[in-house]
C-alpha cells in the first residue's frame, strides 16, 4: 500500500539520514527500485515527472503498475509514489489518479503566486492524507522540459512557503539536474544553513543528486536534507550496461534479443546504483 512521504521524512530528518527519491521510467525501473528497497529494508520514494507519466501511458497506468508490483513482489517497506516537478494541473491529475505524494513546482512564479497555488494544494493534500513538496529558488539545468537557471533560494521566501504547512521543501542551493559541469561551483551550504534555520524541522529536499560528491551529500544531510533525488545516474548505469550487452553481441546469441534478457543487465545496474545510494544516504534498515 502506498503511503505519504511525511512519516518517512520526519523520521529521516530526526535520524540524520535521507530517503532517496528514484525516478521511474518503465516497469524495469520500478521493479528494480522496489526490490532493492525491500532487500535493504529501506523506505523509498518513486518519482514520476509529467513527461515520464505520459510516456508510461498516463498517471492511472503508473499507479496501477506500482500497486500491482508492490502486491505481487510482496513489498512491505514504506513506498511513496511522488509527482516530480509538477504543474498545478498535473498535481490535480496525480491526486485524482492515486499518487500518495505530490510536488508542486511553483519556483518559476512570483512568490505571491507560488504561495497562492501552494496554499490550495496544501488544503487538498491535507484532506486526502498526501504529502506535498514545494520549491523555492530553482534547480539548474533541464529535466523533462522543466528548465532552471539554478538560482539560490531566498531563505525568507522558504519560510513563507514552509509556514503554509507543506511536508517538505526543495530549495535551490546551486544544485543541477543531469551531469554536473567541470566548472560547477558546488553546493551553497551557506544558503542551506540559512534555509534550515528559517524552516526549523521541515525536511529539506536536494534535487540533482547525481554527481554530487559524497562529502557534500553527507554535509547536506547534516544540515537538514532528508530527501535526495536521483534520476540521471540510474539512466547512465542502465545505458552503459545495455550498451555493453549489445556491443558484446549477446543479443545475437540464442534468444539474447528477448527483452527479458536484453534489459536484464540494465535492470541489475539500476539495482546496484540504488543500493549504493541508499547506503550513502543512510536509509538502509530504516524502514
Amino acid at each position: 500500500m502506498l503511503v505519504s512521504a511525511k512519516d518517512m521524512l520526519t523520521k529521516a530528518k530526526a535520524g540524520k539520514y535521507a530517503v532517496g527519491q528514484f525516478n521511474i521510467n518503465n516497469l524495469e525501473w520500478t521493479k528494480a527500485i522496489l526490490l532493492t528497497a525491500q532487500e535493504n529494508n529501506s523506505p523509498v520514494i518513486l518519482g514520476v515527472s509529467e513527461g515520464a507519466g505520459k510516456y508510461m501511458g498516463g498517471y492511472h497506468a503508473v499507479v496501477g503498475m506500482v500497486n500491482g508490483l508492490m502486491q505481487d513482489l510482496n513489498i512491505t517497506v514504506p513506498v511513496a509514489l511522488h509527482l516530480d516537478h509538477g504543474s498545478f494541473e498535473g498535481a490535480e491529475k496525480c491526486i485524482e489518479a492515486g499518487f500518495s505524494s505530490i510536488m508542486f513546482d511553483g519556483s518559476h512564479y512570483p512568490i505571491d503566486e507560488n504561495i497562492d497555488k501552494t496554499t490550495k494544494l496544501v488544503k487538498i493534500c491535507n484532506e486526502k492524507g498526501l504529502s506535498l513538496e514545494a520549491e523555492v529558488g530553482s534547480i539548474g539545468g533541464e529535466e523533462d522540459g522543466v528548465v532552471g537557471a539554478g538560482e539560490c533560494a531566498d531563505p525568507n521566501e522558504c519560510k513563507q512557503i514552509a509556514d503554509l504547512g507543506v511536508t517538505m521543501l526543495a530549495a535551490g542551493i546551486g544544485n543541477i539536474h543531469g551531469k554536473y559541469p567541470e566548472n560547477w561551483a558546488g553546493l551553497s551550504f551557506e544558503t542551506l544553513e540559512a534555509v534550515s534555520e528559517k524552516t526549523g524541522d521541515m525536511p529539506l529536499v536536494l534535487h540533482g543528486g547525481t554527481g554530487i560528491p559524497e562529502d557534500m551529500i553527507k554535509k547536506a544531510i547534516s544540515l537538514g536534507v532528508a530527501k535526495i533525488n536521483v534520476n540521471t545516474e540510474c539512466q547512465l548505469s542502465f545505458a552503459e550496461a545495455t550498451r555493453k550487452y549489445i556491443e558484446a553481441g549477446k543479443d545475437l546469441e540464442g534468444k539474447g534479443f528477448d527483452p527479458r534478457k536484453l534489459l536484464g543487465p540494465g535492470f541489475e545496474a539500476i539495482k546496484a546504483t540504488v543500493k549504493e545510494k541508499m547506503e550513502l544516504f543512510g536509509s538502509v534498515n530504516q524502514a
